[in-house]
């Protein structure tokens, strides 16, 4: 089944989300543009864009497969906030709140694909 990824919470959230990671990468060092910043706005990207591709697929496996990619990009993202607070002190309990709930929202996606096969 293709779903429309623009109609889909989830997209719309995790768009959002790379909006605010872009607003707080400007609070990095310079020196972090190839390290920290770059790998942060990657993978932050990585949550939308994996669920855009998904949604496209044909088959709800591969939609489950893309989400799972976009599950994971948003659990490597939270590590690398919580570098930023421990390294630089920087406040990102409000996108890690963010992302918690895509992660459940995600997970509630995964779940009801998976009952209706």
């Amino acid at each position: 089944m293709k779903h429309n990824f623009r109609d889909l919470g989830i997209w719309k959230d995790s768009f959002n989300i790379v909006k605010d990671v872009y607003d707080l990468c400007v609070k990095l060092p310079s020196e972090e543009k190839y390290g920290l910043k770059s790998q942060i706005q990657r993978c932050a990207i990585s949550i939308p864009s994996n669920i855009a591709e998904g949604s496209g697929r044909t088959s709800d496996k591969e939609f489950l497969h893309f989400l799972s990619i976009a599950i994971s990009s948003s659990y490597e993202l939270e590590t690398q906030l919580l570098l930023c607070n421990e390294i630089f002190a920087i406040e990102v309990d409000f996108i890690i709140e963010k992302l918690h709930i895509n992660q459940r929202m995600i997970g509630g996606l995964k779940r009801k694909i998976n009952a209706l096969k």
